[in-house]
């Protein structure tokens, strides 16, 4: 069972980072999922206190990742009209072009925001770049928190 286990953990990790990646799949939990499942096997003991500390780090990670690209619109100059823009256009670009309406939503939601607000083209177009470099933060902290839980999985083995 433990080898099970152990390919399902690896499985897990490896989506993980993918998941950093790739907008649909949330990377930071599964990263966590595949510590705790190395967990329950002989081949790992964490503590809880770093697995409960994890879970936070994934869950923290996991929400920013939806509110970072907001945030940088309205960080790039974006008014009320471009932050809106940008989360509605998160919400259409999901339903609409799935995985790459993570990426397009906001930058094209952003900009159009603005642009009925009343801006000027280059305003619109800096707010839209505000939310495109949020969003890559947001890849960046993911990345940053599943390759941490990668490094903790891999060192159980060293």
């Amino acid at each position: 069972m433990d080898y099970f286990l152990l390919i399902v953990s690896i499985l897990l990790i490896i989506f993980g980072l993918l998941g950093c990646i790739l907008p649909v799949i949330p990377g930071p939990p599964l990263s966590f999922f595949g510590l705790l499942v190395i967990h329950f096997t002989k081949f790992a003991d964490f503590t809880t206190t770093f697995l409960v500390v994890m879970a936070i780090i994934a869950i923290i990670v996991t929400i920013l990742d939806y509110g970072v690209p907001i945030w940088g619109t309205k960080k790039f100059g974006g008014s009320k009209a471009g932050t809106w823009g940008a989360t509605l256009g998160l919400i259409i670009g999901l339903l609409f072009l799935g995985p790459f309406g993570m990426i397009l939503g906001p930058l094209f939601g952003a900009i159009i925001g603005e642009l009925i607000n009343g801006a000027k083209f280059n305003d619109a177009l800096r707010a839209g770049l505000g939310s495109f470099l949020g969003f890559l933060l947001g890849i960046g902290l993911k990345l940053a928190a599943s390759f941490y839980m990668t490094f903790q999985f891999v060192k159980v083995f060293f």
